[in-house]
């Protein structure tokens, strides 16, 4: 069954980590999830629309399976399920199915999963969330409950300090909880009124209470809560917090010895402002001490990179697409956070004959044309487009010459910026979210090479389950390359329809 992402990826951030694998077999991987571990080793979940994968020694091994570098092992007990949410400790990982259900696969014995994902929830409980810490999991049930299972000697979990629950869930006594977040030893939850609670360990002030004091019950975080300061989002690492407003500002407390909290202090003890503005989403690591946030037009890091310690925000000038490029940017390792879609990347990989012509492409100092849309600017030189494309040079002809704004309404922000990129490096990363757009554009534009591209994508991509989808769009634009296999499976599905006609 499909796989929901949560945010696009592209493949080639892992192409070191699955060369080995059947080249084949990747075009069907419709999701990845890199697990956290504390090893050099890197371990994988991959999802085909129907099935569930293993890839690495340690994940294979806690679920009985023999890890073959060139061949991703099939988790029989996870097929036709739909995973909507993947979270990972260095010890378990754990996922949510679209129908409530939690499943956990670990190596340690408490948990009792003898060597397979065991179900979590065995009543009638749904759950709508999971976060993982070091070593606990909360789960937010639809009812908007907030339980919590595992290890529990910093009050994590809620209750007796010295009392864990790996068997059993333990009910929080928070409600009405509309999002749930774990550091690795201390628990958040917020609330529909915008309320924060906290709860674990707090060494390092990471609980936002302005104390060092552990907490085994959730304690309500003093914070303005008006229309302008209403929360939207926490992250937390390994010792510090990250909280996001509606408003765009970004706060933080607890340690911050690498730098991951954006500011000068190496502790800070009361929740305190990071200067970065308008930010839209935030990521941290909960073992590598570092923070991404985004900002709808730019990606920004700061903390333990491989450049050394970042101790304010830097905006990573690469234009990288996604936190997982982001992350990939600044650290040796690339990762996933949550579960995530490929993105597939068509065109040419001499990244070095581009690398003069990229400068040409939402240069600060080097433009003459800006493209609108959504109030974001996209900047270019139209020499340069007239050169790359036929429309663009009509475009640039005539009364058109001296015009230096152009209002994009018909495509997205992220799709136009994709094609412009695109026109000056020769690579598009093309998903099932951006596709339709794409299409539409390559059509407009009069652009062969994106419709091959396209068309290249719809062609890997279509099957029994995706020819709903796909079957308007090859109608539409004509793709008459795609023809065959359409009617292949058209046929297929018929007769499939038919037979079940019969058997009623």
């Amino acid at each position: 069954m499909a796989r929901l992402p949560n945010e696009n990826i592209d493949i080639e951030l892992f192409q070191d980590d699955f060369k080995y694998i059947d080249q084949e077999f990747l075009p069907s991987v419709v999701s990845i999830c890199s697990l956290f571990t504390y090893v050099d080793q890197k371990e994988f979940l991959l999802m085909t629309e129907e099935s569930t994968y293993a890839y690495g020694e340690i994940i294979c091994s806690w679920l009985s399976l023999k890890h073959d570098r060139t061949k991703p092992q099939q988790i029989s007990c996870l097929d036709d399920m739909k995973i909507v949410r993947v979270d990972s400790s260095h010890c378990f990982v754990a996922i949510l199915t679209d129908d409530g259900r939690v499943y956990l696969a670990s190596n340690d014995s408490s948990w009792k999963t003898n060597n397979t994902f065991r179900l979590i929830n065995t009543g009638n409980d749904c759950f709508k969330m999971i976060a993982c810490g070091g070593e606990h999991l909360l789960l937010l049930r639809q009812d908007g409950h907030v339980f919590a299972m595992g290890n529990n000697c910093y009050g994590q979990i809620t209750g007796n300090n010295e009392k864990s629950s790996y068997e059993s869930m333990i009910n929080t006594g928070i409600d009405n909880v509309k999002l749930i977040a774990c550091g690795v030893d201390h628990s958040f939850s917020i609330t529909n009124k915008g309320e924060i609670y906290s709860w674990g360990l707090n060494n390092w002030y990471q609980l936002g209470l302005v104390d060092k004091k552990n907490r085994n019950t959730p304690c309500l975080v003093l914070f303005p809560n008006d229309d302008s300061t209403r929360i939207k989002d926490i992250v937390a690492g390994h010792q510090h917090s990250l909280f996001l407003f509606e408003n765009g500002q970004l706060w933080g407390c607890g340690s911050n010895f690498y730098g991951e909290l954006g500011i000068d202090d190496c502790i800070v003890s009361k929740l305190t402002k990071i200067p970065i503005e308008n930010v839209q989403q935030i990521k941290c690591s909960k073992f590598d001490s570092f923070s991404l946030a985004y900002d709808g037009s730019s990606y920004y890091a700061w903390g333990k990179t491989k450049y050394g310690k970042w101790s304010s925000p830097k905006r990573l000038d690469d234009h990288p697409t996604s936190f997982v490029a982001a992350a990939a940017m600044i650290r040796h390792i690339s990762h996933t956070i949550g579960l995530t879609s490929t993105i597939y990347v068509f065109g040419s990989h001499d990244s070095l004959s581009y690398k003069s012509i990229l400068r040409l492409f939402d240069n600060q100092d080097n433009y003459d044309v800006e493209f609108i849309i959504d109030k974001k600017r996209i900047k270019a030189c139209k020499c340069y487009l007239k050169s790359a494309s036929e429309y663009y040079c009509r475009m640039f002809s005539g009364k058109w010459t001296e015009n230096d704004k152009v209002n994009i309404d018909d495509y997205s922000y992220e799709t136009y910026y994709a094609y412009l990129r695109m026109l000056h490096n020769g690579k598009i990363h093309i998903t099932r979210q951006n596709i339709t757009e794409l299409v539409d554009l390559a059509n407009c534009y009069g652009d062969k090479r994106l419709m091959e591209y396209c068309k290249t994508f719809i062609r890997s991509v279509l099957n029994k389950h995706t020819l709903g989808i796909y079957h308007p769009l090859i109608e539409k634009y004509e793709m008459k390359e795609l023809y065959d296999k359409l009617a292949h499976l058209d046929q297929n599905h018929l007769q499939s329809s038919t037979k079940r006609t019969k058997f009623f």
